[in-house]
């Protein structure tokens, strides 16, 4: 079911989407428990579906539930957490909240650079997340400092995905190696 939610959120139906995801949802807690981390992932996703239409009220429990959920379920120092706490600052940022989105950018960033290769790309992404932050309040210096250590994951990353990604793989990473390229050119 998740996967035919995908499908209808990426053509823009959305009601069905989140009918499935709600769906889905519904299976997955039956079958696993309502504090399963399948069920976090689930949660994230409805939330951001929230989030494309505008719902926010929708979307910000969904996420806060989700971070609670991985929390317990796999420990504060997961990757899965981290991934719940970029999702939750990016939603706080969308809504100018700063104060919000800082400490749980920041967090997940600890997190990602505790547990995952110096090069991965989350922490690529989450340093791109902070950039766009900093720059969103004006400190230039900040943003410019995270798109730096940003673009240089991305350039080490670039020759693996260009030679072993597949097509969509390197579609999807140069699009986000431009998003950084551009973001930085704007400084």
């Amino acid at each position: 079911l998740h996967d035919i939610a995908f499908v209808y959120e990426a053509q823009g139906k959305y009601a069905e989407a989140l009918s499935r995801y709600h769906r889905a949802l519904e299976m997955l807690e039956a079958t696993l428990g309502p504090n399963h981390p399948d069920i976090a992932v689930s949660l994230n996703n409805i939330a951001l579906l929230y989030e494309v239409q505008g719902d926010y009220a929708e979307a910000l429990p969904r996420h806060q539930r989700a971070l609670e959920i991985s929390e317990t379920a796999l420990g504060p120092g997961h990757p899965n957490v981290a991934n719940n706490l970029n999702s939750l600052a990016t939603f706080y940022l969308s809504q100018d909240n700063y104060a919000e989105a800082l400490p749980r950018y920041q967090r997940a960033l600890a997190i990602f650079e505790a547990t995952l290769d110096p090069n991965h790309p989350y922490i690529a992404n989450n340093l791109n997340n902070l950039a766009v932050l900093y720059q969103t309040q004006g400190n230039q210096e900040q943003a410019t400092i995270y798109l730096q250590r940003a673009a240089k994951i991305e350039e080490a990353n670039l020759s693996n995905f260009l030679i072993s990604g597949s097509e969509s793989e390197r579609q999807l990473y140069l699009n986000t190696f431009r998003g950084t390229t551009n973001t930085m050119v704007s400084l």
